[in-house]
Formats: C-alpha cells, structure tokens, sequence
C-alpha cells in the first residue's frame, strides 16, 4: 500500500497562491507571482504575527524548521522575533556607526562643500591638507574615540612654523567632528574647538615665542639608542636633523647638490633658510653615515625621499616619534611633561652646548644659523668660525652615541626625563 504524502510534500507540490501548513506554525506562502518562501506565524502578548523566514531558493525545509524553532523558544521565553530581529540590526548599525573612521567622514563632508563650493582650489585645499597632516595621525581610527590630545599631536608640530595651515586645518577638523556628532558617530565636545579648549594651550599669535616640547639632553643618548634602531627614511631624516641640529624643514628639502659629501658639507641656499642667508653645515663622519644609507631615488633630488617620489612631510618624523613614545610617553620635555617634538632637539642641542662644553656662544649660535645682535660681530664671525663649529658638531656627535651604562645613570640636577623602559 503506498504511504500517503506528508504535509510537507503535500505543500511542496502546491503552485496555487496562499499559505500552506507546515506544521509547528511554519508555512509555506505562495505569492500571486509565484514566488515561494518560508514564514513563521505565532502570538505574543496577545497578538498574532508573523515573520519571514527566507525564500525556498535560498534554504531547504531543513533549515526553515530549525530557524522556526529558534523563533519559538523566543516566543515562549515572551520575546517578540521580530523585534528582536529588528533589535540585531539596529545594535549593528550602532556598531558600524561607532566604527565609523575620521577619514570616512572627511570624504562626505569634502563632498558636500564640493557641491557648493565657489572656489574648487580651497576645497583641493581641504582634502590635501587632512592627507598630509591629519590622516596619518588619526584618519583611520574611529571618528567617536578622538581626543584632544590627537588633534594637537596633529596641531603642535607646525602651530608656530606654519601657522595659518595649522589653523585652518584645526577649523576643518573641527567641522568633520562636528558632521560626526550630528549623525550620531560620536558623542560630547569638539576636541578641536578652539575658544576655552585648545586656544589656551597652542595661543593665538603665530608670532608668540612658544616654547616647542624638547628633550632634556640628559636623555639624548637613550633617544639616539632606540632611533638608530628604526628602520625608514623618517628615522634617517630625524637622525640626520639631530646630528646637524637643523630645523626639521631644511632637512625634509635637502637635496644632494647641496651635499658635498668630499668636504663633509651641507650647503643649505638662502631661499631655504629662516634667515633668508646661505648657511654651511659642516657633517661629522655620522651624519655622512647617515647621508649613505639614504635611499636614492631616480628622477627624484630630494635626499629623504617620500615613499612615493617627492618630499618627506613633517609629518613622518612627528609620527615616528609618537610611535617611539607609545601610549604612554617616555621622551618627554623636562618642564612640561609634553611628549616632545622634532623641533625641540635644536632646544636640546643648545641646553647642552651651553651647560656642557666650553664651546663660545657665538659659536653655538651660528650653528643654529641664529642671527646674532650684533651685526658686527655676525659679519666677522660669518667665515670664520667653521673650524670651530665643525669641533663643536664632532663633540655633538660622540654625546650623541654616547653609550649609556644603565638607565638610572641618567640623572640631571636641573632636568628630569621620563626614562622607563620601553
């Protein structure tokens, strides 16, 4: 005698439109279309639903009994499916809100000032500007978890040095976060707002002598040990602009006719420099050995080569520090306990000079390529202090590797630095 057909197969050869019993309040609906899929109907708190399962195509009778009966332990535990189901995907939007980058943010925001924009260089400005300096900093971290103390590891290395840039993009991080909390990415104040926030601590007036984050010189030999074990053109510039205690921006723009690697010189043109005058730096046999491990690059004149072709940016050397520092900063100034930037270590250079060595004022001053106050004195002193400031970059450079018997032998009567392990 042949078996009678089961519910299932019996609702499996259906083609009419309608809802076919599974059993357990599972079902089998048949649109006018034809279309076939798997519900789950049930009551809770009094009221009949329903809920879509997936359609026949994607999952087999199998699969739809297992997923009718997960609903149904929520049904019995008083929980609504299709509630929870909607709770699931709002939690995951909330998630992917939360994880929402800095960068992803910019990229709309640029876009919209793009769509109104009168002036399409200033909005070229805008995305540039985060790429160079902001994006390497915090561009792909989550819009909702940044601080202030991002937006001035950001701010502080060019505040003075190129401060109109540095306030402009202070306003645009500042209405990125601000689209960011308006759709919900992030929470409380804008760390880069400037009244009452950041205007205390960076100042107003580029022309304000703020004092940049330097190392107490104490803890040089530490820094130089743990640089030298960097690899990367960023750690060969830093060394380099250490060795010469040049600012970082004539490093970055060096280029080899500038070298003269026979009589160890560096001549950096009057175009490049501050003081708007040529100045020599002589290179001690570790700033030549820096200059040889310098990677060349065709077509490209730069001696610390991004990536890429071109220039390094500042940014590289203040981001290689703020690796070398980590979550919990080391290298810090001996005053503030700010982690110190590429700019202190001239800061650092001439603490030493003038407390260590019996080298003469003026000396040090030139290889800083300050002006001096009095005129006639700079003028006698321009051709001829080079053999004294090449002693002078020699004895920088031995203080430099100097190697440190321990780390609690680094102490200073007058200075103090963080000098935990690493």
């Amino acid at each position: 005698m042949a078996r009678a057909p089961s519910k299932a197969e019996k609702a499996k050869s259906q083609t009419e439109p309608g809802r076919y019993g599974l059993g357990d309040g599972l079902y089998l609906q048949i649109t006018p279309s034809g279309t076939k899929s798997y519900i789950y109907r049930y009551k809770v708190h009094g009221r009949s639903r329903h809920m879509g399962l997936g359609s026949v195509k994607d999952m087999d009778l199998t699969e739809a009994r297992k997923r009718a009966a997960k609903a149904r332990l929520l049904v019995r535990d008083g929980i609504d499916p299709v509630a929870e189901k909607e709770a699931q995907k709002q939690a995951a939007r909330q998630q992917r809100e939360r994880t929402k980058t800095f960068a992803e943010c910019a990229a709309v925001v640029i876009a919209k000032k793009t769509k109104v924009a009168k002036n399409a260089k200033h909005i070229a400005q805008w995305g540039s500007t985060l790429e160079t300096y902001v994006y390497p900093v915090f561009g792909s971290q989550p819009v909702g978890t940044i601080t202030k103390h991002d937006v001035l590891a950001v701010l502080t290395p060019i505040w003075d040095d190129k401060h109109e840039t540095a306030s402009r993009i202070r306003g645009r991080i500042e209405a990125v976060l601000d689209y960011a909390k308006a759709m919900g990415y992030r929470e409380g104040d804008n760390p880069a707002e400037w009244k009452g926030n950041l205007q205390p601590i960076l100042g107003s007036s580029d022309k304000l002598q703020r004092h940049q984050p330097s190392l107490p010189y104490v803890g040089l030999p530490l820094f130089m040990a743990d640089l030298r074990k960097r690899d990367g053109t960023a750690a060969l510039a830093l060394e380099f602009a250490i060795l010469c205690a040049a600012r970082s921006g004539e490093v970055l723009g060096a280029t080899w006719d500038e070298i003269d690697l026979a009589k160890k010189l560096w001549v950096i043109p009057a175009t490049r420099m501050k003081a708007k005058r040529e100045h020599e730096v002589p290179l001690t046999d570790a700033a030549v050995a820096v200059l040889k491990a310098a990677p060349r690059l065709t077509d490209v004149p730069y001696v610390f080569p991004a990536t890429r072709g071109g220039k390094l940016s500042d940014m590289a050397l203040s981001m290689l520090i703020r690796r070398m520092n980590g979550d919990e900063p080391k290298f810090v100034d001996g005053s503030t306990g700010d982690p110190i930037v590429p700019h202190g270590f001239r800061s650092t250079f001439r603490e030493w000079a003038g407390n260590e060595t019996k080298h003469g004022r003026e000396v040090i001053e030139h290889a800083l390529a300050h002006s001096l106050l009095n005129k006639v004195e700079a003028s006698y002193h321009r051709s001829t202090l080079l053999p004294k400031r090449i002693k002078l970059m020699e004895d920088w450079a031995v203080y430099c590797a100097r190697k440190l018997i321990s780390e609690s032998k680094i102490v200073s009567i007058n200075q103090h630095i963080d000098v935990k392990t690493a």
